[in-house]
C-alpha cells in the first residue's frame, strides 16, 4: 500500500513511541515465531498474523483461542518472549529512526511497547537504536494494547496530560490505544494507513521534531 499524507505541523508536550513497526522492523521474527505457533495449534498463519501486531502475546492468544485457559496463554507467552528475545535475525531500524530518536534528546518522550524489558532491549540494540530512558513495557501494565493503560502510564511518568501527548504507532491495536487515551496519533507505515490515525507517514524520514520553548514540541510531517 502507498502511504500518503499532506504536510502537517502538530504541537505537543511529550511523545510516546511504540517500538515494533514504529522504530524497529521486526516483522521477520514476528512472522517466524507466530507461524510456528499457528502450526502447533492448527490455525491459519495468515489469519493469526492479522491479529498479533501491537498486542502482547497472551492477548493475541485469547482472541485466537477463546476457550483456552488464561494460564496456558500466559505460559505460552513467556516461552515466546524468550524465543523472540533470542532471535534478532532480520531486526533492523525503521528508516529515519536513528535521526528521529536523536532529535528527541532533552525532550520528554517514552517508549510504550507490548514487548517486555528484555525483548525491548534486545530489539533496540539489534537495530542500533538508543533505548529511551522512560519505558513502559509489558511488565509495567496489567492490560495489553488496545487498552490505553500503557500510554496513560507513559504520560503520567512524564508528568504530561494525555491531551498534550502525541503517539507514534503502526498497528490497529496501538492506534486504538492511543485514541482511547485521548491522544493524537501519528501512524507509521502501511499497516497504520489502514486504521485512520490523525496523520500517517511512510517512515520516520518524513518526521522532524524540535523543541520551540515553553515546554512545547513541534512535530512536522511531510
Amino acid at each position: 500500500m502507498t502511504v500518503t499524507t499532506v504536510p502537517t505541523v502538530l504541537t505537543a508536550r511529550a511523545l510516546l513511541l511504540d517500538m515494533d513497526g514504529t522504530l524497529v522492523n521486526s516483522d521477520a521474527v514476528v512472522e517466524r515465531i507466530w507461524r510456528r505457533w499457528a502450526e502447533r495449534h492448527g490455525l491459519d498463519a495468515g489469519e493469526v498474523l492479522k491479529v498479533v501486531h501491537g498486542r502482547q502475546g497472551y492477548a493475541s492468544m485469547a482472541l485466537l483461542l477463546p476457550d483456552r485457559p488464561v494460564e496456558h496463554n500466559l505460559a505460552d507467552n513467556a516461552r515466546m518472549l524468550a524465543e523472540e528475545t533470542a532471535d534478532t535475525d532480520g531486526v533492523v531500524a525503521i528508516p529515519g529512526a536513528p535521526e528521529f530518536l536523536a532529535s528527541l534528546r532533552g525532550l520528554p518522550h517514552a517508549l510504550v511497547t507490548s514487548a517486555d524489558e528484555a525483548l525491548a532491549t534486545a530489539r533496540m540494540a539489534a537495530a542500533g537504536l538508543r533505548l529511551p530512558d522512560v519505558r513502559v513495557t509489558a511488565e509495567s501494565v496489567g492490560a495489553s494494547k488496545p487498552d490505553p493503560e500503557g500510554f496513560l502510564k507513559g504520560a503520567a511518568e512524564l508528568g504530561v496530560e494525555p491531551a498534550d501527548c502525541i503517539v507514534f504507532e503502526d498497528s490497529a491495536a496501538g492506534i486504538q490505544a492511543g485514541r482511547s487515551a485521548g491522544m493524537r496519533v501519528v501512524g507509521v507505515g502501511g499497516r497504520a494507513d489502514l486504521h485512520e490515525p490523525d496523520v500517517v507517514v511512510g517512515d520516520l524520514t518524513r518526521v522532524r521534531v524540535e523543541g520551540v520553548g515553553g515546554g512545547v514540541i513541534r512535530v512536522s510531517v511531510s
